[in-house]
């Protein structure tokens, strides 16, 4: 005799439960994974709406320098049309040791002058060599912490590295939410406001959006 066949229910007890526990586990790892970047990205939500009553004046440091003679020969005029390309490296090493500027990039290279834009988070920056001289300028700006960090909120000028931090926290709160979401779901069944306070939380920036701004 073949033995009976487990009951339907707890098959479906047990099904659930472990999917409970794997929705429960991808929320709390996604939620450890995106809840620093979550703090940070609110708060600058906040500056950033604040920019003009909150940002200070920017601070700016100017230098001037002169290129050695050996490396003259590197950046003198020729009769090649305007380029874009980086510096020599030896060019770009003096550079960043006289100046305490990074160097790198692709640097604009007209008949006078060589221009290297150096932007960054919170300030900006640029070096120029006028190529029948050697003479070298420079300016770094800073408009202070917090431009630096509204800066970083908009992924402005902050490079590859913190492009794919946001690349793997918008996944990571993309896990967070959709998990966060089925959770309602299963649970709703004895939460009763919890669809209201979801379609409250469509509706409202819906309707500003809809009927506020213009």
């Amino acid at each position: 005799m073949h033995a009976p066949s487990p009951p339907v229910a707890p098959r479906k007890r047990s099904r659930k439960s472990f999917w409970l526990k794997q929705l429960h586990t991808w929320h709390w790892m996604s939620s450890a994974i995106s809840l620093i970047g979550l703090l940070l990205f609110a708060i600058t939500g906040f500056t950033l709406n604040h920019a003009a009553d909150i940002e200070g004046a920017p601070q700016t440091v100017d230098r001037a320098a002169q290129l050695p003679a050996a490396l003259l020969p590197l950046v003198k005029p020729d009769d090649k049309p305007d380029a874009k390309q980086p510096l020599p490296a030896p060019v770009a090493g003096w550079l960043r040791t006289n100046l305490q500027m990074p160097a790198e990039g692709v640097a604009e290279w007209s008949a006078d002058e060589i221009y290297l834009a150096q932007p960054r988070p919170g300030g900006d920056g640029w070096i120029a060599i006028e190529r029948n001289t050697g003479k070298v300028t420079s300016e770094i700006s800073s408009r202070g912490w917090i431009a630096y960090l509204n800066d970083l909120h908009k992924g402005r000028n902050a490079g590859t590295a913190w492009k794919w931090f946001i690349d793997v926290f918008a996944f990571a709160c993309l896990v967070f939410t959709l998990t966060g979401l089925v959770l309602l779901w299963m649970h709703s069944k004895h939460r009763k406001s919890t669809w209201p306070l979801v379609a409250a939380g469509l509706a409202i920036p819906a309707l500003i959006a809809l009927f506020l701004i213009h």
